[in-house]
């Protein structure tokens, strides 16, 4: 009874009615929406790398071990060698490992050195392979595999040819220009780093450095591209190693017996650990994005208040009717809530009405250009205890109107006013 009648009290003042439900509504939309991409954020900065048990590299911390290695930000202090690589590789709790060498650079892309292995068990979104938008991985020795961003940032097709930089710069003086790579395969978008990065084999990393030394060209030393291709190109270090255990329940026992290598200093880390840990650092900025949207729908509900205060004094003679014919004081009080948690209410299905058409619109191109995964589902049970907070704050913020119209005396409303 009391809901219908709010419901009429309601449509009497469409306009208002509708307008308040379209304010509140939008403000839903936005921290609901907020709050997806915070996790949808989350679930793909943790999914940056997927399926790798440890990371191996020189000894340091477990956040810089990971940023080089997996985000491609800063350096190593130092490689490990490749003789201490094969014996991590030959324990018999490893199934498999991708060694990476980095130090060079394409127009500030960082150059991967790796083996093939690396599009075969690089995971990343729950376990996602990696694909080919076109081409495949190298074959030949001076065969180069573009990320997503990079082919799109320089109008790379198969078959360009690139030169590599020494160096990590932007602009650099330094380059391999005797030894260029051709474009063999495009992998297609990840949202990881992997999109920033040119991929190259091990064995050519070796090659462009065979006139090198200490950072420069060796004066008077020249080695053709026909020449380098009968030489020994093994590496004699790497920057870092991706590792895939046969167990999962080995990993503790691998990682300590990594860390206590005794042929040199090396760290073993756990990627899903050192992500949390780097989120922890990083992810301050969803806390900020949250109390702004919080703010907004503040914002709504005071202006919802606002409304139904300014409509008290022409519904004094309607508030006077009803006490007239029996109306206790508690039933207007119980009326005016009853509007606030109508209109809220309201509110509530349209924001979440406005957020899974934005979805549905957005999602693809979100994910296409920024990698940013936003799945498409029910409420999780953080978003419905947000909405249960909307809806109440929503019922605070009518007791004001409604107070103020319990207070208001038959006499008052029955009062002609000039």
């Amino acid at each position: 009874m009391l809901l219908r009648l709010a419901f009429r009290s309601l449509t009497n003042r469409w306009l208002t009615a509708v307008l308040t439900v379209l304010a509140i509504g939008v403000s839903v939309t936005l921290l609901l929406g907020v709050e997806r991409v915070r996790t949808g954020a989350r679930a793909s900065f943790a999914d940056t790398i997927s399926g790798t048990d440890l990371i191996v590299g020189a000894r340091s911390g477990a956040v810089n071990l990971l940023l080089y290695s997996v985000f491609r930000i800063g350096n190593a202090t130092n490689n490990i060698s490749w003789r201490a690589l094969q014996e991590v590789a030959s324990r018999p709790e490893v199934a498999w490992t991708v060694p990476i060498s980095l130090g060079d650079s394409h127009f500030g892309h960082r150059i991967v050195g790796t083996t093939a292995a690396y599009f075969e068990h690089y995971r990343y979104r729950q376990r996602q392979p990696l694909t080919f938008r076109s081409g495949g991985p190298f074959r030949d020795l001076f065969d180069a595999v573009a990320g997503a961003d990079v082919a799109a940032a320089l109008g790379y097709k198969l078959g360009d040819h690139i030169v590599v930089a020494h160096g990590l710069g932007n602009t650099s003086f330094a380059q391999h220009a005797d030894k260029p790579f051709v474009i063999a395969g495009i992998l297609a978008k990840t949202g990881t780093p992997v999109d920033r990065s040119v991929h190259v084999s091990l064995e050519a990393i070796t090659a462009i450095h065979v006139d090198w030394q200490g950072g420069a060209r060796i004066p008077g030393f020249t080695t053709t591209l026909e020449q380098v291709r009968d030489l020994d190109l093994t590496p004699k270090d790497v920057t870092a190693a991706l590792i895939g255990l046969t167990s999962r329940t080995a990993v503790f026992r691998v990682q300590r017996a990594v860390n206590d290598y005794a042929g040199e200093p090396l760290t073993a880390i756990l990627p899903g650990v050192a992500l949390q840990e780097l989120w922890g650092i990083v992810g301050t900025a969803e806390a900020a994005l949250a109390v702004v949207s919080a703010m907004t729908v503040v914002t709504a509900l005071l202006g919802m208040a606002t409304a139904i205060l300014a409509t008290l004094n022409e519904r004094r003679r309607e508030m006077a009717v009803l006490r007239s014919v029996g109306a206790p004081p508690r039933i207007i009080l119980a009326l005016l809530l009853a509007e606030a948690a109508t209109l809220t209410a309201a509110s509530i299905v349209v924001g979440s009405l406005l957020l899974t058409i934005a979805l549905l619109a957005a999602r693809p191109i979100i994910d296409a250009r920024f990698g940013l995964y936003l799945p498409l589902q029910a409420p999780t049970p953080r978003e419905l205890l947000l909405l249960a907070a909307v809806l109440v704050g929503g019922v605070a913020a009518g007791l004001l109107p409604a107070v103020r119209a319990y207070r208001m005396s038959l006499a008052d409303g029955m009062t002609v006013r000039t």
